[in-house]
């Protein structure tokens, strides 16, 4: 297993400048979230600089802490929080055993034992119910907002986002991201935003990948290229090049198989899983 640094996790300012992103098309707004913007904001470097979207395996990143996409129980199920699990060792089954669950739209944080990372956030994401829509979007949005405050708390500066609830919860991945980025936007840019380094939305499935490579530039457009540099920026300029040369032919490969253990499906699904 190849261990994956923070820091070798592509930004999404790097990202755009090796084409793996591109702007939205002119014209295009954010679907509507509940905690906005209301239309594409003002593209900032600094912002970009610290979101990172990487198509992998949560379990390989050595990051601060990862957010697992827990069920309710806590006990761990199938796909990514079984993968979790099984990375980490049974001393996370008996740490989680002992924190009596956790509701949804809420996270708690563990040891990360023999994962890389140093903590295991757990979120427990909502079922996904399409007639009521803005509850099942609280919901998500709270695990994101939460998981971050708990991060903030315990000293972690980067952070791994999992899908939450897209798996068997049946959140669509194309309301889902919008979601995410939203509530991650909007912590970054508050009070606590300045003690997160780096935040990593952590892909596996297509329709994830498809999901965030639409999505990121409505809520975190790219600087012009032609755009005046701020005085800030303009040291990190020559890094950025350096990296995106270094980074354009090593950045890690996309899974070529699924992590769901199918046989835990049913038994998540009873559990109230991810």
């Amino acid at each position: 297993m190849t261990i994956i640094k923070a820091t070798d996790i592509p930004s999404i300012s790097l990202l755009y400048k090796l084409q793996k992103l591109e702007a939205a098309p002119p014209g295009s707004k954010p679907i509507r979230t509940r905690l906005g913007p209301d239309k594409i904001p003002e593209p900032s470097k600094a912002l970009n600089d610290r979101v990172a979207l990487l198509r992998g395996d949560i379990t390989t990143l050595a990051v601060d802490a990862i957010v697992n996409a827990a069920n309710r129980s806590l006990l761990g199920g199938g796909g990514v929080d079984g993968a979790i699990h099984r990375a980490a060792g049974p001393e996370l089954y008996q740490e989680c055993k002992g924190l009596g669950g956790c509701p949804t739209g809420q996270a708690k944080i563990t040891n990360a034992y023999e994962l890389p990372c140093k903590k295991v956030i757990h979120a427990v994401g909502p079922v996904y119910d399409p007639i009521h829509h803005d509850r099942s979007e609280a919901s998500l949005v709270s695990c994101y907002i939460e998981s971050l405050k708990l991060a903030v708390k315990n000293s972690c500066r980067t952070i791994a986002f999992s899908g939450i609830s897209t798996g068997v919860y049946g959140y669509p991945s194309r309301d889902a991201a919008p979601a995410a980025l939203s509530a991650v936007r909007h912590f970054l840019t508050g009070h606590d935003g300045s003690k997160i380094d780096k935040v990593v939305f952590v892909t596996f499935e297509r329709k994830d990948v498809d999901a965030y490579d639409e999505a990121i530039p409505l809520y975190f457009p790219p600087v012009p290229e032609n755009a005046p540099a701020k005085s800030k920026d303009e040291g990190t300029e020559a890094k950025l090049e350096a990296e995106a040369e270094a980074v354009a032919h090593d950045l890690p490969s996309a899974p070529t198989s699924d992590p769901a253990d199918p046989g835990h499906v049913e038994k998540k699904l009873k559990q109230g899983g991810l």
